[in-house]
C-alpha cells in the first residue's frame, strides 16, 4: 500500500499537535527545570517538523493517488493474515483483563503462528516460552503491571 507523503505527513502533524496539546496541561515538577513534558514534547516537535518536511515533498512531487493499493491486497492469505493481527489486537484489547496477559498472548501466539504454518508440535512450546520471557521482561525489569486475569493468585 502506499500512501501519498502530503496525507502521512498531515496525519502525523495532527497527532504532533494532539501531543504537544496533551503534554502542555501536565503539572510542572517542583524545584526541576525540567517536567514530565519535556521529552514527550521534544519528540512532538521533532514529529511535526518531519511531518512538515513530508508535506512539502507530497505537494511539490509527482502527481499521484492519495492512496494506491499494494499486490498483497488482491492475496486471499495475505488478506487473512492481515485480518487475524487486527483481530488478535482486538481480542488482546478486549480480552486481556479478563483472561490475564499469560493466557491471552499464549492464545494469540498460537493462532497466528498455526495461519502462518509453523509446526504443530512447535507452536504450544514457542507461544508459551515467548509469552513467559515478554511477561518478565515487562513485568520483572520494565515494572510494567500487566494484567493477571484468570491468573490472579499466581503471581511470582
Amino acid at each position: 500500500m502506499r500512501i501519498h507523503d502530503a496525507l502521512s505527513g498531515f496525519v502525523l502533524a495532527i497527532l504532533a499537535v494532539a501531543v504537544l496539546v496533551t503534554v502542555s496541561q501536565y503539572p510542572p515538577t517542583p524545584g526541576q527545570n525540567i517536567g514530565p513534558s519535556a521529552f514527550p514534547a521534544l519528540l512532538a516537535f521533532l514529529l511535526l517538523g518531519c511531518s512538515l518536511l513530508l508535506i512539502w515533498r507530497g505537494i511539490r512531487g509527482q502527481r499521484q493517488a492519495l492512496v494506491s493499493l499494494g499486490a498483497w491486497t488482491r492475496s486471499l492469505p495475505h488478506v487473512v493474515n492481515f485480518l487475524l493481527v487486527i483481530g488478535a489486537l482486538l481480542f488482546y484489547v478486549f480480552c486481556s483483563n479478563f483472561l490475564g496477559f499469560i493466557i491471552s498472548s499464549t492464545l494469540i501466539l498460537a493462532a497466528l503462528f498455526l495461519s502462518l504454518g509453523v509446526r504443530i508440535v512447535l507452536i504450544l512450546p514457542i507461544a508459551v516460552g515467548v509469552t513467559l520471557l515478554i511477561h518478565t521482561i515487562f513485568y520483572k525489569l520494565l515494572r510494567v503491571p500487566l494484567p493477571w486475569g484468570l491468573l490472579q493468585g499466581l503471581h511470582w
